[in-house]
């Protein structure tokens, strides 16, 4: 039993650090990576159970609280995360400066897998009726230009709650909801120097958000789970526009994808096919593999 324990934690731990490398990178969602390991409607009921209500159980001790309300796996899950921030922030985006598209690549082969894993999750119906929808708004946000605010305390708060909404849907990323309000070159250089009064902003605006949206999000999960997964399906779809490898300009809000021989007139840098295909399908590898031992450990639970 203690070693099942030992692994399940370890697990979650893992689990976290892949969510936070996830979010460093602007346009992948952590919680597309909670899906895909199969924890993701453990983290949305979790969260969505954390209420001024949920405290009241504090009279039967701090133990018992930390039980019910499942407070060591957002601790792990948390721990698992941060730990992967800070140690991988800096190497995420000295790769993204340095082979940009293979990096991209990856991440579009890992969004397609996800994209096709949460399809399987809706009916065929559903999906040729809800998913145009987010289609268009995936699309409508991947090209949508990005504004420029500047880091103050208030704004900080306002991107903390606008990036961990984002986080916590499958199919859009916190890391590009920031990118999108000019916020993410700050917050990467906050993270990476630790400034902690930019940091604690933002912070407390995850806090708020998270609080507000996980509720939502569980309710509509509970009640209308396939026309939801439809939905992302068609948003994470649209979304893969932000992930193509070639693209006009620097790697950012407001540049467009072109061809790979364009990406060669424009940038007079090689396209790299062979390498870009096969990142992609590493991409895809990872996914199914993730997905694999996710249901294998579905059946195994069973």
């Amino acid at each position: 039993m203690a070693r099942r324990s030992w692994r399940r934690w370890a697990g979650i731990f893992l689990r976290g650090t892949a969510m936070g490398m996830a979010e460093v990178v602007p346009g992948v969602s952590g919680g597309t990576i909670a899906f895909i390991t199969g924890i993701y409607r453990e983290l949305l009921d979790t969260i969505a159970g954390l209420s001024i209500r949920s405290v009241a159980r504090l009279r039967y001790g701090v133990v018992a609280f930390w039980r019910t309300t499942n407070l060591g796996f957002l601790a792990v899950l948390g721990a698992g995360m941060v730990t992967s921030i800070l140690l991988f922030a800096r190497v995420i985006l000295e790769l993204l400066d340095s082979m940009p598209l293979l990096v991209w690549a990856f991440f579009f082969g890992l969004i397609v897998g996800s994209c096709i894993d949460i399809a399987r999750h809706s009916s065929p119906r559903n999906l040729m009726r809800v998913a145009p929808f987010g289609l268009a708004a995936g699309l409508l946000l991947s090209l949508s230009g990005a504004i420029a605010l500047e880091p103050t305390p208030l704004w900080l708060f306002v991107g903390g709650m606008i990036a961990v909404s984002a986080w916590i849907l499958p199919g859009v990323s916190g890391g590009y909801m920031l990118l999108l309000l000019g916020l993410y070159p700050s917050v990467i250089v906050a993270v990476a120097d630790l400034e902690i009064d930019r940091l604690a902003m933002l912070a407390l605006g995850c806090v708020a958000g998270l609080a507000a949206f996980a509720r939502v999000l569980s309710f509509l999960m509970r009640r209308h789970y396939g026309p939801v997964m439809a939905a992302l399906t068609g948003f994470m779809a649209g979304s893969l526009v932000k992930l193509w490898p070639w693209r006009t300009g620097a790697s950012g809000a407001g540049d467009l994808p072109v061809m790979p021989w364009m990406y060669q007139h424009l940038s007079g840098h090689e396209p790299m096919l062979l390498g870009v295909m096969a990142a992609v399908l590493l991409g895809l590898g990872v996914v199914g593999l993730l997905v694999l031992a996710r249901d294998a450990g579905t059946v195994a639970r069973a």
